[in-house]
């Protein structure tokens, strides 16, 4: 329900029975918004004045109902943060972390990552700066495809590779 200006608002609800719906309300709309974490919902509760019992306990049942699955939220954020932003596997492994998913649940997420993905997103990446900085100095541009690749996280031997290749990929193509 909207609140309209000048409409008071609703009295919080006091009773168990009031509190308890207040708060799988508040989960219901979190993740019609977007798929989170239980610690974010747990935060999102916490921030509304959701007793940690009751919120618990809706949490407990929403995750008995499959509703809240960090393994899946886990999963689901690596495969979108990484066809969306290009982020590296430490990059994912630390938003994770941020999200609030246990450590063995974001290693098991992380896990399908290899070297070689990262290298070939690293490289599409790289590709994409070299293009867009082209007609700037060989070493501005160098500065410009690592600065970007170490910002999502890509380790240093996959920056320096991913950036060679794609200026001399350039060079030789033109």
């Amino acid at each position: 329900m909207v609140r309209r200006a000048g409409e008071p608002a609703e009295a919080a609800p006091t009773d168990a029975a009031g509190i308890e719906a207040k708060a799988r309300a508040i989960v219901f709309r979190q993740l019609a918004l977007r798929a989170r974490s239980r610690a974010q919902l747990e935060a999102k509760l916490s921030e509304r004045g959701i007793p940690d019992e009751v919120a618990r306990g809706v949490l407990d049942r929403f995750e008995d109902a499959g509703l809240v699955d960090d393994a899946a939220y886990a999963e689901a954020a690596v495969r979108s943060r990484r066809a969306q932003r290009g982020l590296s596997r430490r990059a994912l492994a630390l938003a994770l972390r941020s999200d609030g998913v246990d450590g063995e649940v974001a290693e098991e997420a992380l896990a399908g990552i290899t070297r070689e993905d990262e290298l070939t997103a690293a490289l599409a990446l790289a590709r994409r700066k070299a293009a867009s900085t082209s007609g700037l100095d060989r070493v501005v541009r160098e500065r410009r495809i690592a600065g970007m690749l170490g910002r999502k996280g890509y380790p240093a031997d996959v920056v320096v590779t991913a950036m060679r290749q794609a200026l001399e990929e350039e060079q030789d193509a033109g």
